[in-house]
């Protein structure tokens, strides 16, 4: 799914477009024990709670697609398994959710394939969109000639709140409050079946993730039977490491390293038209010939760069990653502090080699034995001049190998 079909049905979760008829829920406590769960009509829920239901669905389809939000595809095996998700998720979607024997089934599966550390919440909903008919021009008309049936299930973790005082009205006095479970942002969510070419498709799914650095792929691969993917952030890292470990964490200019290749990264995808940086068909996607050249623009011995080449292709040998997913914001909004740290460096080089054209310094970049001697009764001595169109400051300095040190003489 992409970005704008996406848009489309989170558009319709607001008070008025809503159309979301049924939801279920299962509350799960740390032993992994179904606790307790219910089954609600959704537009009939009180105002708080209404809302509240509102926020979590909303949540599982935000973030950034390819990086939160991911399209995972059911291999031809899950769909045919007579006891797979596949058939479990379509039966609970075609039943509108009130199927309690298929809801079990349901929340047994996730408990089993989902690994977390403490109390989490399920919650399922069922939704049909009377998708409108959209022209050549864009534009959406009234009738539609399909209807698109789906359920969207999250699971948000429940935590103690934290302790607190506050006033206790039946003893009228300040003290602890007493604390509750809450239920917190959504961590993990799917939607099925997915919304391609804004259409029903049996054969993917959407799922979310909170942390796109870790996210719960035992339970794509596990729960969901589908083929795991790696998120933008986790293809960006992982890009990174390689670029490190064959160039080497100990060297001194790595960072310089990677802001250049970033910064080629960046031109490359710059240099693609506007409309197509968000249609994956068109997006630019690096070859081996193109990588390689960019890593050698970059500073990277040719050697090297083919063992980048190397690691990057057995990593991503699934699937290759789209340019834009290696830009590293960070590392290019740092970029001016590396330049900067580069002209000073030079400027450095540039001072030492002045230094050794004054005598101040041998060729190997040692200091030469000389001291400034200015003493009060021969501050006449210092002048100025004007050198190549400038004014200095001349200061005698004197041979002091064998001169006496009498707490007037300062090391240069």
């Amino acid at each position: 799914m992409n970005k704008k079909e996406i848009s489309e049905l989170k558009r319709r979760f607001t008070k008025e477009g809503c159309t979301i008829s049924d939801m279920a829920g299962c509350y799960v406590d740390a032993t992994k024990t179904k606790v307790c769960t219910f089954t609600k009509k959704f537009l009939s829920l009180e105002d708080e709670e209404f809302f509240k239901y509102l926020e979590i669905v909303k949540k599982a389809m935000s973030g950034t697609v390819g990086n939160n939000l991911l399209t995972l595809s059911f291999p031809t095996e899950a769909e045919t398994k007579e006891d797979g998700i596949h058939k479990v998720l379509l039966a609970l979607r075609d039943s509108a959710l009130s199927d309690e024997g298929l809801l079990n089934a349901l929340y047994d599966r996730i408990i089993e394939t989902f690994d977390y550390t403490g109390n989490y919440l399920i919650t399922l909903f069922y939704d049909a969109y009377d998708v409108p008919v959209r022209t050549n021009d864009n534009m959406l008309l009234d009738e539609s000639t399909d209807v698109y049936k789906y359920i969207v299930c999250c699971f948000c973790p429940v935590n103690l709140s934290k302790p607190a005082l506050g006033y206790r009205e039946e003893e009228n006095a300040i003290g602890p409050r007493l604390r509750d479970w809450v239920v917190g942002p959504v961590d993990t969510a799917f939607t099925f079946p997915a919304f391609n070419d804004r259409a029903t498709d049996l054969h993917s799914i959407l799922v979310y993730t909170k942390d796109a650095k870790e996210p719960h792929r035992e339970f794509w691969e596990n729960g969901l039977e589908c083929p795991g993917k790696y998120t933008s952030t986790q293809k960006r890292r992982a890009f990174s490491n390689i670029i490190e470990n064959n160039v080497g964490s100990a060297n001194d200019s790595l960072d310089e390293i990677i802001t250049d290749v970033q910064e080629n990264i960046f031109s490359a995808v710059e240099a693609v038209p506007e409309e197509d940086k968000d249609d994956e068909d068109k997006a630019k996607i690096f070859q081996k010939e193109e990588l390689t050249d960019i890593l050698k623009d970059s500073g990277i011995p040719e050697g090297k760069s083919e063992d980048i080449v190397r690691d990057y292709e057995d990593f991503f040998k699934e699937e290759k990653p789209l340019a834009k997913e290696l830009i590293d914001s960070r590392v290019l909004k740092n970029s001016e502090a590396i330049e900067e740290k580069k002209n000073l460096k030079k400027q450095v080089e540039d001072l030492k080699s002045q230094l050794v054209d004054a005598g101040l310094k041998d060729e190997s970049g040692n200091d030469v034995d000389l001291m400034i001697k200015v003493r009060p009764d021969k501050v006449s001595e210092i002048d100025t001049t004007f050198v190549n169109g400038v004014r200095c400051l001349v200061i005698p300095v004197e041979d002091v190998h064998t001169a006496a040190i009498n707490g007037e003489l300062q090391d240069l």
